[in-house]
């Protein structure tokens, strides 16, 4: 993998997982665009990588709202912040189980499948089209509506179907507040990739090969700038009732990546 494969593929993860296109159908498209039989060799190492950067982008401005957590968990007083982790909790179930009984299934589907990226993007599109249209309420969120974005996080794991919008079109759906909702959908998320991190290197099956450092760096800092402004833009998008333009995005693409696989 050369130096501007690595800067586009990070730039391309820091955007798109947080903006609702899907990181994982932007880069399966990614690879297939650029040709790279380098890109799936060295692919795990790099892929845990970036996800590392943007899970770390998502900590750094969510910075006060985790630390608030973290110390209403060991306080007598943090009763909010308890059952708040309890969510979290409930919401991580549904993917660790597709994860951990489906990852043959699931690696399977990330093999330049481009037809299945653009269909699966154009459910994307819907998702955040819908949502668009839902009308703001002051409802939070409760330990059923944790579940079924649970549910959607799981199903987000097919490459097209965004993570981000996925959850957020759900929570939107099911009447959250948007400001919830979209601290609810980014929040979530921390505790997968890490623990995803976690069981890779424990696999230790990407330390075998020889890596660059200067390509991991550029990924890595690509994905992590990248990831932190477009989490803060996501943030006042959901805000304004703005993901019909995601939407219109994903149509595109998602057509693009059909065509192209004919």
């Amino acid at each position: 993998m050369t130096i501007t494969e690595a800067l586009i593929l990070g730039l391309i993860q820091g955007l798109t997982e947080f903006l609702p296109v899907s990181s994982s159908g932007h880069l399966e498209l990614a690879k297939y665009l650029l040709g790279s039989e380098q890109i799936p060799n060295e692919g795990l190492f790099f892929t845990v990588l970036v996800h590392f950067a943007t899970a770390l982008a998502t900590i750094v401005v969510f910075r006060a709202e985790i630390l608030r957590i973290i110390k209403g968990l060991f306080s007598a007083k943090g009763k909010e912040e308890q059952i708040f982790s309890v969510k979290i909790i409930l919401s991580m179930i549904p993917a660790a189980l597709i994860g951990v009984f489906f990852e043959d299934e699931i690696e399977s589907l990330f093999t330049s499948q481009i037809g299945l990226v653009g269909f699966m993007l154009l459910i994307t599109g819907l998702l955040l089209l819908f949502s668009d249209r839902k009308k703001e309420t002051n409802r939070n969120l409760n330990y059923f509506d944790s579940i079924w974005i649970g549910l959607a996080q799981a199903i987000a794991i097919l490459p097209g179907i965004s993570r981000s919008g996925s959850t957020l079109a759900t929570s939107i759906l099911l009447g959250v507040k948007r400001t919830e909702a979209i601290n609810f959908s980014f929040l979530m998320v921390v505790p997968l990739i890490l623990a995803k991190i976690a069981k890779d290197m424990l696999d230790g099956s990407f330390w075998a090969s020889s890596f660059d450092v200067a390509v991991l760096a550029t990924g890595f800092i690509a994905a992590f700038v990248s990831g932190y402004f477009a989490c803060r833009w996501m943030i006042i998008l959901v805000s304004k009732a703005r993901l019909k333009y995601f939407a219109y995005y994903c149509f595109l693409v998602g057509l693009i990546g059909i065509v192209a696989s004919l």
